[in-house]
């Protein structure tokens, strides 16, 4: 999928840059459709949780399967890949007869008309999903479970992949994207490939205009806040935060502090960070 970069109109649009999709043109199927509440960052009281969350263009959600154990051993037949608004990667409509579909996330290479299968033991083959203990060393993998049939947990966004290193017992080794080789129970299911629409990271914005269409509201600095609202706030000027490392609004420190629990169990579970 190509970048292209827009007609220059204003200033805002000098550096900006669209994906030039090149998807197939199918209607999207009305039973994998639900209607989606924008809730602006507020949680079940009505509180804000997220900040600098609201408006955007409205947009219906896709009942995606990350798990796909329900179609164990039927082959399905891709009908073609949709653009999905609640996620960076592509989506493919998978068709398995007799009136049953299903979306699943899209891998880099799968088109119309392949044939995708899940399974404890498949062919290795690009949007086939099995066990981690059937699948070969060195094999690129995405929408990796952490718990056995949970669904497809982690490695899940746009252009990402993570590598299977080898097996240690009853435990595969993976290298995440993060650079972070983690053991997970080679009992778990991950699909072959690498997410679809890679290109996604590499888009430039231009405008802010189009930054509120995405749902996201202007962010404004700590530092240019008055004292009460923020720790950075106050002072004459352009002046420093006045003090040694930043802070969250809450007052906990902030860039650089690692908010991992040492106590978690999956701690273990973690070869290198």
């Amino acid at each position: 999928m190509a970048i292209r970069e827009v007609k220059t109109t204003s200033n805002a649009t000098r550096q900006m840059t669209v994906l030039k999709f090149d998807l197939d043109k199918i209607v999207a199927k009305k039973v994998l459709k639900v209607g989606k509440n924008r809730i602006s960052g507020r949680g079940s009281k009505g509180r804000i949780s997220v900040r600098n969350r609201g408006g955007g263009s409205k947009r219906s959600y896709r009942i995606v399967d990350s798990r796909r154990v329900g179609f164990s051993g039927i082959k399905g037949r891709v009908e073609g890949i949709n653009y999905d608004p609640n996620r960076s990667a592509n989506i493919a409509l998978i068709n398995y007869g007799k009136g049953v579909w299903s979306y699943i996330i899209a891998p880099e290479g799968l088109k119309a008309q392949d044939e995708v299968i899940c399974d404890q033991k498949t062919p290795v083959r690009v949007g086939n999903r099995m066990k981690l203990e059937n699948i070969p060393a060195s094999t690129q993998i995405y929408n990796i479970e952490l718990t056995e049939l949970a669904g497809g947990q982690i490695v899940k966004s746009a252009g990402a992949t993570a590598t299977l290193l080898g097996f240690d017992e009853k435990y595969a080794q993976i290298k995440l994207p993060s650079g972070e080789v983690r053991r997970i129970f080679k009992g778990c299911y991950a699909s072959i490939g690498v997410v679809s629409n890679s290109d996604h990271s590499n888009v430039v914005i231009g405008k802010a205009g189009r930054m509120r269409l995405m749902g996201r509201r202007p962010h404004v600095r700590g530092k240019a806040k008055n004292p009460c609202d923020h720790p950075h706030g106050g002072g004459e000027g352009g002046s420093s935060i006045g003090m040694t490392h930043p802070k969250t609004p809450w007052g906990m420190p902030a860039l650089g502090r690692k908010s991992r629990n040492k106590k978690k169990k999956s701690s273990k579970l973690i070869i290198s960070k």
